[in-house]
């Protein structure tokens, strides 16, 4: 009994690691039910010249990211986001180029660069997406209906 229980237990994990059509593909291919419409890819940001900054250090300053930034072109507003009560900076900051051209260059000047002994990651600020939304407005319902 003992043995059948050892060579059964390979067998039962082996659909959880393998991604054969052999083996089940519950964990990471979801097969999708029959009739359903494929979901339409997400719609992706349309170029920005504003940039979300995060990675930063505590003792990071609104000059000190306008400055850094500014080697990539002209910054037309920058800002740390700080704590309330202790003035420190709490790790994320925007930056606003000029034109989109030089927004990419900060991107691609800054992002994974150290800053203060922070790794700092530089992205375009985006939009909510319509998958968000629709995530939303689900939650909305499901309150509503909870509530009645």
């Amino acid at each position: 009994m003992a043995t059948r229980a050892a060579v059964a237990a390979p067998r039962v994990l082996r659909r959880f690691f393998c991604s054969n059509s052999a083996s089940s593909t519950f964990p990471f291919v979801p097969t999708p039910p029959a009739g359903a419409v494929p979901t339409p890819a997400r719609p992706t940001a349309e170029p920005n010249t504003n940039l979300f900054v995060s990675g930063l250090s505590k003792r990071t300053t609104t000059e000190k990211l306008r400055e850094e930034f500014s080697k990539f072109g002209e910054v037309v507003h920058a800002r740390v986001v700080t704590d309330r009560v202790s003035g420190y900076s709490k790790g994320f900051g925007f930056v606003q180029y000029a034109t989109i051209e030089e927004a990419g260059k900060g991107i691609e000047g800054m992002d994974g660069k150290i800053l203060k002994g922070q790794f700092l990651w530089a992205e375009q600020v985006g939009f909510v997406t319509q998958s968000k939304a629709e995530v939303i407005q689900s939650l909305k319902s499901l309150t509503l209906m909870a509530k009645t």
